[in-house]
């Protein structure tokens, strides 16, 4: 059974007053969660132990970094490593976010030795891929999914592939006035399957948790969440505001 797993993703949002009010409001929450079911909260590095603690009370609510470096430690001012994220109890991080991809020029071999070695330390990534408007408007997303993936993740064995969690991004309809029906989430979701049974098998495929990264609200996160390769959302705004993340998560 492929687990069900509801993200926030808060960005750089939020002011340490805002944090706590936020993550007491998710630590208080009546939330059906379970161990088919998680959350997990991407909060800004200064927020990342606040958050481990906050949350420590209810063992289905996790906390994540939203990015991390190639390297385990070193000269590299600013950034963070996964020796440091491990050594504060944190069990994910997201990878390959369009942002990040867009505005840090992070490439897909770049992503490739991050996803290296956030497994060597037993982290999870939360691996990010999508097209933007030209490549959905061209009809060839499909085949551009598929290659943010072989580049990044194909060098993986069965065993590896099997611990990430994909959320896929409809950068498209992110801030542009367009939308992403419900039909064209499980369209790519399938596809995005169906490249993992195509490289490795269908049996692996069938274990990976695919999440939509569109623009999940509480009144549309049902029907989104029952498409069947749907398994939960990497949520943005939404999970700035504690009651719509709840009815998200509830949902």
């Amino acid at each position: 059974m492929r687990k069900r797993v509801i993200a926030a993703n808060w960005k750089m949002n939020g002011t340490l007053e805002q944090a706590n009010n936020l993550l007491d409001a998710f630590a208080a929450a009546p939330l059906t969660v379970n161990e088919n079911k998680i959350a997990v909260f991407a909060v800004p590095a200064p927020y990342l132990i606040l958050a481990k603690e906050k949350l420590s009370g209810n063992p289905y609510l996790f906390v994540a970094a939203q990015n991390c470096y190639s390297k385990k430690s070193g000269a590299f001012t600013g950034e963070l490593s996964v020796e440091i994220l491990k050594s504060i109890g944190i069990e994910y991080v997201v990878l390959g976010h369009s942002e990040r991809r867009e505005y840090f020029g992070e490439s897909n071999a770049f992503l490739a030795d991050k996803v290296n070695i956030c497994l060597e330390y037993g982290i999870t990534p939360i691996f990010c891929c999508g097209e933007p408007l030209e490549i959905r408007e061209a009809d060839t997303q499909n085949a551009y999914v598929a290659k943010q993936l072989e580049e990044s993740l194909f060098h993986l064995d069965a065993s590896a592939i099997s611990k990430l969690i994909i959320a896929y991004e409809p950068i498209w309809a992110i801030g542009t006035g367009k939308t992403a029906s419900n039909a064209q989430a499980q369209e790519m979701h399938a596809s995005i399957r169906s490249v993992f049974a195509g490289e490795y098998s269908e049996k692996v495929a069938d274990s990976i948790s695919i999440l939509y990264g569109g623009s999940v609200k509480a009144s549309n996160a049902a029907e989104i969440f029952a498409e069947p390769d749907v398994d939960g959302g990497l949520v943005g705004g939404a999970s700035l505001i504690a009651d719509e993340f709840i009815k998200i998560i509830n949902a």
